[in-house]
């Protein structure tokens, strides 16, 4: 009875520091490419995009394909946004990629974040209730999430249909940097699963 009321208690404790919208963003520390320990709390006072990514899944691949996901993190990098790829496929899974295969994937597709992390033990993935690959949040400077879901309302889409999809994370930070609420703050996640 005594562990059970301890095990509650844990969930609980795990619970309330999950990524809320409205809510503080959960910290994290986890390692780019180069190894180098990249820490949220080092963006305070900009806006951050966080983007779960695999290069294995289809979806990944039709928003890369479609220079989709590299165009809008250089437009978004243009206006002082920070945009981190996290791959948090564990590194027990056969689509585990090393920093060295991520960055030669990444490069192949023009891709422009400001860091790729790659999240082997997944445990950023798991804090942030990270469900789906692509699964995009927006922080806002003051460190609150202002967005958590997919990033455009086209789950099935062909390359045309998804450049004419409405971009959720760029619709929100449009409207947050313009001083206005988030009007979507929070939509269902499509893609593949996180290989945790």
């Amino acid at each position: 009875m005594k562990r059970l009321a301890i095990a509650l208690v844990l969930a609980a404790a795990t619970t309330a520091q999950a990524a809320t919208v409205g809510k503080p963003a959960p910290e994290f520390t986890a390692p780019d490419l180069q190894g180098q320990p990249v820490k949220l709390s080092d963006y305070k006072g900009k806006y951050v995009v966080l983007e779960w990514t695999n290069p294995e899944c289809p979806y990944v691949r039709r928003h890369y394909n479609s220079g989709n996901m590299p165009a809008l993190q250089k437009e978004l990098g243009a206006k002082d946004v920070v945009w981190l790829a996290v791959n948090s496929t564990n590194q027990s899974s056969g689509e585990f990629k090393t920093p060295q295969e991520m960055a030669k994937w990444m490069s192949e597709k023009g891709a422009a974040p400001k860091a790729t992390l790659i999240d082997k033990d997944s445990k950023v993935g798991k804090l942030y209730d990270a469900r789906t690959t692509p699964h995009m949040y927006v922080i806002d400077p003051q460190g609150r999430l202002i967005y958590a879901g997919a990033i455009d309302d086209k789950r099935w889409a062909s390359t045309e249909e998804t450049k004419k999809a409405r971009n959720h994370v760029r619709a929100a930070l449009g409207e947050a940097m313009a001083g206005k609420p988030v009007s979507v703050a929070a939509t269902s996640p499509y893609g593949c699963t996180v290989k945790y």
